[in-house]
């Protein structure tokens, strides 16, 4: 893994959506820095260093994390629960995408401090517009502090 600091992990398991969404972003510029994880226990070592990850420099998070839910190993809500239970990574900008429009995934994503919630259209036109809206709030408007 390389030390670029990264600006967007996405944390995604269907190979076509991950295509989809790394395509949308290319298209309009805001790949610069993504790196995907394919499991919410990799998501999780990705995160926190560990594993795998244990030689990342965990002072440097991504400015945004795209999360599926229904993801192998560990749920897309566990993984949601432990980054906004840690004082050092709760304030990281976590969008849902997913493909689940359940109201009780919406309710416990949000109870769980997501900070955004998109349900994955299944037209390629409404996908790539809703990636290239999220890209340019997250990366370009969005705010976030300089340190936590």
């Amino acid at each position: 893994m390389n030390n670029q600091k990264v600006e967007i992990l996405l944390v995604e398991d269907n190979p076509s959506d991950e295509e989809l969404t790394l395509r949308a972003l290319k298209k309009y510029k805001l790949s610069n820095n993504i790196f995907v994880v394919r499991d919410g226990a990799e998501a999780l070592d990705y995160i926190f260093g560990t594993g795998k990850y244990s030689e990342r420099d965990t002072n440097h998070h991504p400015r945004v994390i795209l999360l599926d839910l229904k993801l192998p190993k560990v749920d897309g809500l566990e993984v949601l629960s432990k980054i906004k239970a840690d004082p050092k990574t709760k304030h990281i900008p976590v969008v849902v995408l997913t493909s689940s429009s359940e109201e009780s995934d919406v309710v416990e994503s949000y109870k769980l401090g997501a900070n955004s919630y998109i349900v994955k259209p299944v037209d390629f036109k409404q996908f790539t517009e809703s990636i290239r809206e999220l890209g340019m709030y997250w990366l370009l408007l969005n705010e976030a502090p300089t340190q936590m």
